[in-house]
């Protein structure tokens, strides 16, 4: 499996956990959106200081290892609210 799905998958798993512990749902995914911006931020760091990859690389992959789950978050919000 690839990083960038274990990622992804990872987002998903601290969301569902969040929201499972959490109740208010406003309140869990802002907690959501800030620790998984710190992760993945922390990610393309770590692509881009050890593994050799360039910014514009790490930069496109980000977008999808935050965003992905950062939408499928509002998203969740939106129908929960």
């Amino acid at each position: 499996m690839s990083h960038t799905a274990i990622m992804l998958l990872a987002g998903m798993a601290l969301l569902i956990v969040l929201r499972l512990t959490v109740r208010d749902a406003a309140r869990a995914m802002r907690i959501f959106l800030i620790l998984w911006f710190v992760v993945s931020i922390g990610n393309l760091l770590v692509g881009v200081l050890y593994a050799g990859y360039g910014w514009a690389e790490e930069a496109g992959i980000w977008l999808l290892v935050f965003g992905a789950p950062a939408a499928v978050a509002l998203a969740a919000r939106r129908i929960a609210a």
